[in-house]
C-alpha cells in the first residue's frame, strides 16, 4: 500500500511536467520567431539606408566630375579664343593677360563654389547620419510623442509636453527621463555638436503662482530638461542653451484641443556650425 500512494504523486509529477515542456517550448518558439521577424524587420530598413546612401553618393560624384569637366572645357575654350584673337591682331598682348585674369578669377569663384557646395553636402550627409541614429537609438516611440525631422539644413527633435511634464508644472516625470537618456546617448558620442533647447506653451494663460506667465513656464521647462542632460547624463553645459518661446511659434492651431497639445512641446534644436561657413565664406582672395 505504501508503494502504491508513493506512485500516484510521482505519476502526477510527471504528468504535470509533461504538459508544462511543450508550453515552455512552445513560447520560446514564438518569443524567438517574434525576435526573428524584427531583426529581419531592421535588417530591411539598414539596407534601404544603406543603398540610399550609396545611390546619393554615386550622384554627388557624378556631378561633381561633370562640373569638374566643364570647367576644363572652358578654360580651353577659353584659351582658344584668347589665341585665336592675338592672330586677328583684335587684342594686344597686354588686353589678351588681363582678360586671362579675369577669366582666371572666374574660375577660382567656381571652384570657391564647389567648395561650397560640397561643404553642404557634407553637412546633410551628416544631419540624416544624426538622425538615423536619434531614431535607432528612440525605437519605434509613436510620432505624436516624439518627431525628429531636418528643415533647413537644421535638426529638429520636437517632444511632446505630455511626456516630459505634467500639465501648468515644470518638473520633469520620471517616464521623461528615460527618452532624455536616449537623446542625451547620441549626442554626447558627437562632442562637436551645440544645440538649444526650446520651451514652447499652448495659448491657454499661465495662472500665476511661482511663475508670471507662459513665457516663465516655458523656459523653466527648458532648463529643466538642460540640468538633466548635464547633471544625469554629463553632456557639457557649454555645449547647451536654454530658451522658452512662449506661445508665439505654434505649429498648430490653438483653437481645438489636439492643436493646442501639438502645440505644447520642447524642441532641441541641433545648431548649424556657422564658423565652417564664415571661413568658407572668407576663403577668395580675390
Amino acid at each position: 500500500m505504501k508503494i502504491e500512494r508513493l506512485a500516484l504523486p510521482v505519476a502526477a509529477i510527471a504528468i504535470f511536467a509533461s504538459c508544462s515542456a511543450p508550453r515552455k517550448l512552445r513560447e520560446s518558439e514564438a518569443r524567438n520567431a517574434r525576435l526573428d521577424s524584427l531583426y529581419r524587420a531592421n535588417a530591411a530598413r539598414l539596407q534601404k539606408c544603406e543603398e540610399d546612401a550609396a545611390r546619393a553618393a554615386a550622384s554627388y560624384k557624378d556631378k561633381v566630375q561633370s562640373m569638374e569637366e566643364q570647367q576644363t572645357q572652358l578654360k580651353t575654350n577659353n584659351s582658344q579664343m584668347l589665341d585665336h584673337l592675338k592672330e586677328l591682331s583684335v587684342i594686344s598682348n597686354s588686353q589678351a593677360e588681363s582678360i586671362k585674369k579675369s577669366l582666371d578669377n572666374i574660375g577660382a569663384k567656381d571652384a570657391y563654389i564647389k567648395d561650397l557646395q560640397s561643404a553642404i553636402a557634407r553637412k546633410d550627409s551628416l544631419n540624416m547620419q544624426l538622425v538615423m541614429n536619434l531614431k535607432g537609438a528612440i525605437g519605434n516611440m509613436d510620432d505624436k510623442d516624439i518627431n525628429i525631422k531636418v528643415e533647413k539644413g537644421v535638426v529638429y527633435i520636437d517632444i511632446s509636453d505630455k511626456l516630459l511634464f505634467k500639465s501648468g508644472s515644470y518638473e520633469v516625470a520620471d517616464r521623461a527621463k528615460e527618452v532624455l537618456g536616449k537623446v542625451a546617448k547620441v549626442l554626447i558620442n558627437q562632442p562637436d555638436i551645440e544645440f538649444m533647447v526650446e520651451g514652447h506653451t499652448d495659448n491657454v494663460p499661465y495662472r500665476p503662482n511661482v511663475l508670471l506667465d507662459n513665457w516663465d513656464l516655458s523656459v523653466k521647462r527648458a532648463t529643466s530638461v538642460v540640468r538633466i542632460l548635464q547633471n544625469q547624463y554629463n553632456i557639457p553645459p557649454a555645449r547647451m542653451t536654454a530658451a522658452g518661446r512662449s506661445e508665439f511659434v505654434p505649429i498648430s492651431s490653438n483653437d481645438t484641443p489636439e492643436g493646442r497639445a501639438a502645440n505644447r512641446r520642447t524642441r532641441i534644436v541641433i545648431l548649424p556650425q556657422l564658423d565652417q561657413f564664415f571661413k568658407l565664406l572668407e576663403k577668395p582672395a580675390n
